[in-house]
């Protein structure tokens, strides 16, 4: 990659905090950024999808600067990790979905850092996907206002038992709250009044707002709305496509809530996905090779839509030019004359140019997609090194874009000055990504901001962990530990669980569903957890929990639902695990969720 040097990136600082001190922050440009979640560049029918329909995004694309050639990680948490820092996923410390490695690094500035010290408010709707304990949640990360659900998706081991997108419980502001309705709207709901707040129209506002859809399980209140589409494809296709309409209709929503309150024409309103394609693939994939998860332009390119009356961006136009994620944070900040607190080396550069002026070209570089959800990382693996014109895949096939857009001739012998280019580029690249680029996430337990803190399985730093509620139900004898630092010294309470507590079941027992589960699903109806309906008793007798040097056995009652210890711990790091054993002290499993408060 051709670095940025520090003498321009101090420029476009000085030209931002030089713009930011002649505009009060009531001119600023509210921001919202949508981002939809395995929604692929041709699940769009402004894009040539034939059976899709995408009324109120084909009408946002009309009326946007288009960036044709805009890439992101191939996966859900680096794609994010990138966009909010601007810098490279592996960079800032997001190589995974799971496992601890979707834990951006607590020392980065993130946007909403930057918008909330630029004097905007700050309000995250939807899927976060890096961490769930103090410090790597959103209200940790620069957002005043946070509505989610599990930090990588509905179901996911720290999101609520039972929850399949209807009638859910969320995270709000680091508590549970019940909302009626299916979640795609509720975010949206909670986006447009965050817009509205009137006690704060003196301030401008950026909302981020990521859909969990239309990522699996493919959820929905009811079967009508596959009507539209069942007829013309399979049934998992269905309801693929119903989860976009279903996103698409709230974009026209929003547009118009936006428009009702005066703000349409003084916002930034942003569209893009955080991968390549998934269910959608097989029907129409815009000519691309590849998906999620892989290195082909099919696996990372994705749509991404600018749209601002305000600032009179050349609407209606494409930019050709390679951009990508990592470009927008820098952007941002130029063009809304943003004053970030510190200087940051982005990977990323700004594009504010290319707004007006969609044909220019800016220099040439050369840009680098991994996706390595491994904790050794190797060069060159599963990587591929992207100039406008060329795509070099793990070092092994070369493919010329501007003739080959399917990627379908590999012609790395009949270009080894281009091979040999992006090679060096890529051996800078390398050396810029992996200084502790695999470094375990630590969470602060007993910091004041934090009432209690979740320890759950998704987290435990293996190659293997289980993820979501349903895997954990059917009982793996996987066992890990959580690394933790204790904000100060005092006696402190770890309530050891198999299950969450709100499935209320006992160690040894099963759940009993508290509400009937209201969504369906592709795979199976209803009244089932959204990944799986297999629920597994373990002949538990006692828990063995290890917390720093204190180590201790505690037989489990035959009704009990957690075993409690209260264990006085000094301040600084150390290593949480639990332990489930069977009646002869043999392990079963690990301990899957521990609830850790201090006293």
């Amino acid at each position: 990659m051709q670095i940025k040097s520090r003498v321009a990136l101090a420029l476009m600082l000085f030209t931002s905090l030089l713009f930011a001190s002649l505009v009060s922050a009531s001119q600023s440009p509210n921001v919202i950024l949508i981002v939809t979640d395995d929604q692929g560049y041709g699940d769009l029918s402004c894009h040539g999808n034939p059976v899709l329909e995408t009324p109120n995004l084909d009408k946002l694309h009309d009326e946007s600067v288009r960036f044709t050639d805009f890439h992101v990680d191939p996966t859900c948490a680096p794609s994010r990790g990138a966009l909010l820092t601007g810098k490279y996923s592996h960079r800032a410390g997001v190589w995974h979905t799971i496992a601890g490695g979707n834990h951006l690094r607590a020392s980065e500035m993130t946007m909403a850092d930057v918008f909330r010290a630029s004097g905007y408010r700050t309000g995250m709707f939807g899927k976060w996907h890096l961490g769930s304990n103090y410090p790597y949640r959103p209200m940790d990360r620069g957002f005043d206002e946070w509505l989610g659900q599990g930090d990588g998706g509905t179901g996911t081991t720290d999101d609520w038992f039972d929850n399949d997108r209807v009638n859910d419980h969320y995270w709000h502001n680091g508590e549970r709250v019940q909302r009626d309705g299916y979640a795609p709207d509720v975010f949206f709901n909670a986006a447009i009044d965050f817009i509205n707040e009137s006690d704060h129209n003196d301030k401008p506002f950026f909302a981020y707002l990521a859909t969990y859809m239309p990522h699996t399980p493919h959820t929905l209140p009811n079967t009508s709305w596959i009507k539209k589409y069942d007829s013309q494809v399979s049934e998992e296709e269905a309801y693929f496509f119903a989860g976009i309409s279903r996103i698409d209709r709230n974009i026209g929503r929003l547009r118009r809530a936006l428009k009702a309150s005066g703000k349409a024409d003084s916002t930034i309103l942003m569209f893009m996905t955080d991968n390549g394609g998934t269910t959608g693939v097989k029907l129409f994939n815009a000519g691309m090779r590849g998906r999620k998860c892989q290195v082909y332009d099919g696996g990372h390119r994705v749509p991404f839509f600018m749209h601002w009356p305000k600032g009179k961006l050349k609407h209606g136009t494409d930019v050709f030019d390679l951009t990508a994620h990592i470009d927008l944070l820098p952007t941002l900040i130029e063009l809304c004359g943003l004053s970030p607190e510190r200087a940051v080396d982005f990977d990323g550069r700004s594009f504010k140019q290319q707004l007006f002026q969609p044909d220019l070209d800016l220099p040439e570089r050369t840009l680098f997609v991994e996706t390595q959800r491994t904790f050794k990382p190797k060069s060159w693996a599963k990587t591929v090194g992207m100039t406008k014109r060329w795509r070099l895949i793990n070092n092994k096939e070369l493919y010329d874009i501007s003739k080959d857009p399917g990627q379908e001739t590999n012609v790395i012998q009949q270009h080894p000055e281009v091979v040999e280019t992006i090679r060096q580029q890529h051996k800078a690249y390398w050396e810029r990504v992996c200084p502790g680029d695999r470094d375990k996430p630590r969470f602060i337990v007993g910091h004041p901001n934090d009432r209690e803190t979740l320890l759950q399985p998704a987290d435990w730093y293996l190659p293997s962990v289980p993820w979501n509620h349903a895997e954990v139900a059917k009982g793996p004898n996987r066992i890990g530990a959580w690394d933790i630092a204790i904000a100060e010294e005092g006696s402190y309470r770890f309530e050891v669980r198999r299950w969450p507590r709100e499935a209320n079941a006992p160690i040894q027992g099963v759940p009993v569903f508290k509400k009937e589960v209201d969504a369906w699903d592709a795979k199976g109806g209803k009244d089932k957890l959204i990944y799986g309906n297999t629920m597994k008793a373990l002949p538990v007798a006692a828990i063995k929990l290890e917390v720093g040097g204190f180590s201790e056995v505690r037989q489990v009652s035959d009704k009990g639902k957690q075993v409690v210890f209260e264990i006085p711990l000094k301040q600084g790091a150390t290593q949480v695990k639990g332990t489930m054993l069977d009646p002869q002290g043999k392990t079963i499993a690990g301990a899957y969720y521990i609830y850790v408060t201090r006293l």
